[in-house]
């Protein structure tokens, strides 16, 4: 079956299962859309500073609602930051803490946003990269609160644009002239079914409140896109062609900028389905990235400057590794072009839809609150602290505090392994170690690193010597 066809077939299968679902009842409740971008970094957008490629969609976003800029992600890789994304849990609570083989467990536990959303009447669903977790059954998706999903079903299976399937409410659909991921391409492209998918479930589920999480896998490696999309690069960047683990890619810079503006592109498409359905004024529209940019398939992070001159990359738990881009557009209640330094992150997201919902949110349990007193432009109380761990590259560890930030690395090592101290008002790229010169600041966070987190055995911090 040829590529047209199969895209057509899945397409069918979709509007078929949407159609029986849609109603004519008018809800008040706001139809609530979160897109969330694969290592993406906080420099990687021209609303936050990119000058090498332009992202007008996203930046036309920002400029009707409101850019954040001091917002974090879950984690500093994707599984446990989209589990903090969809049960509110940091890492110091969280059942999946890494990648590798986590993955949600059954209700009642991890308990997600989609389940809530649900209950209160809305119709769910989540499009592209599941974020149920790294070794996810085929029905993982819908158990966790999803009506709907297509895409994806780990991070692992995502590293290919060219899947041998993708799964649809726990469906295998198999694309056997993909020849599977050792060969990096095929005649699938799956960006092309999952955007078709979001926008045929928009359009069908336009007379109904709903939640749709749209997990696009831009701009994470492997480095491919088609060639309409890097045309306007080539030869306009210094190339160092790859390869390796994720196949050939011989303009990398090209490609990466032609990646982001696929992403931007998407992001455009699904804006003028809800203004071509007159729902636009009705749905609050969210986007942000699971971590910092990434430097795997041949991508140059520091060539565009994608950590936006914070240090670090993906897997760090400096600034550049976990501050990502925020933006929400929300018509008649945020206003137009604000942007906002209040402090923020992943697990806010989870109470911040269900209070947008007008739906009680007791029950996930959360570590963050609602941000929509921001969101109206009214002073709320501050975090008392945001907190991070990986357990990888030697374990890992994170605190903001105010202005204040700290970081331990190589705990598997040293369990009591020096505190790192920065100011971030001061000295935000975290270039200058002032931990001496704050005795007290450092006892406090000694006592948070061990207060705030529960040990895993699945994902232990420390070393067992």
């Amino acid at each position: 079956m040829n590529y047209i066809v199969k895209l057509h077939l899945c397409s069918v299968l979709l509007s078929l299962a949407f159609a029986g679902v849609a109603n004519n009842k008018q809800e008040k409740q706001p139809n609530i859309i979160y897109i969330l971008a694969d290592d993406l970094g906080y420099g990687d957008l021209s609303c936050y500073g990119q000058t090498s490629f332009e992202t007008p969609n996203i930046d036309r976003l920002a400029e009707q609602g409101m850019k954040f800029t001091q917002h974090y992600s879950g984690s500093t890789v994707c599984a446990p930051s989209r589990y903090s994304l969809l049960t509110g849990k940091h890492m110091g609570h969280a059942y999946v803490r890494g990648n590798g083989n986590g993955m949600m467990r059954k209700d009642p536990q991890d308990l997600t946003v989609a389940a809530v959303l649900k209950q209160g009447g809305y119709s769910t669903a989540m499009i592209g990269k599941a974020g149920t977790g790294c070794k996810n059954t085929p029905d993982t998706p819908n158990e966790k609160g999803f009506d709907y999903f297509f895409g994806y079903l780990g991070h692992r299976q995502a590293h290919s644009y060219f899947p041998e399937f993708l799964t649809f409410n726990g469906k295998q659909i198999d694309f056997p002239e993909n020849g599977g991921n050792k060969t990096w391409r095929g005649k699938t492209y799956s960006l092309e079914m999952i955007l078709d998918s979001a926008l045929t479930y928009i359009d069908r589920h336009q007379d109904k409140p709903f939640f749709l999480h749209y997990a696009s896998p831009l701009p994470h490696a492997q480095l491919w896109i088609q060639d309409k999309w890097k045309e306007p690069f080539k030869g306009k960047f210094k190339e160092k062609p790859y390869k390796g683990y994720y196949g050939a890619c011989e303009d990398p810079n090209a490609t990466t900028a032609g990646m982001i503006s696929r992403l931007d592109w998407e992001v455009g498409e699904i804006l003028k389905k809800l203004q071509e359905l007159g729902i636009a004024e009705n749905t609050i529209v969210m986007f942000s990235s699971d971590n910092g940019p990434h430097v795997e398939g041949g991508r140059n992070a520091s060539y565009f400057n994608s950590s936006g001159g914070l240090r670090g990359v993906k897997r760090d738990l400096y600034e550049g590794g976990i501050r990502v881009p925020f933006i929400v557009r929300w018509p008649g209640v945020v206003k137009a072009g604000a942007e906002s330094d209040f402090i923020s992150a992943f697990w806010d997201i989870a109470p911040t839809m269900c209070d947008v919902a007008g739906v009680n949110d007791d029950g996930l349990d959360a570590d963050g609150f609602s941000l929509v007193p921001t969101f109206r432009g009214k002073k709320q109380k501050d975090h008392e602290y945001l907190y991070w761990e990986f357990h990888n590259v030697g374990g890992r560890q994170a605190i903001r505090m105010g202005k204040w930030k700290a970081v331990r690395y190589d705990l598997q090592k040293n369990r009591n392994a020096k505190i790192q101290l920065f100011d971030l008002e001061k000295d935000p790229t975290e270039e200058n170690d002032v931990a001496m010169s704050h005795p007290k600041v450092i006892k406090q966070m000694e006592r948070l690193f061990k207060d705030v987190r529960t040990e895993s055995k699945e994902f232990p911090l420390f070393s067992e010597k």
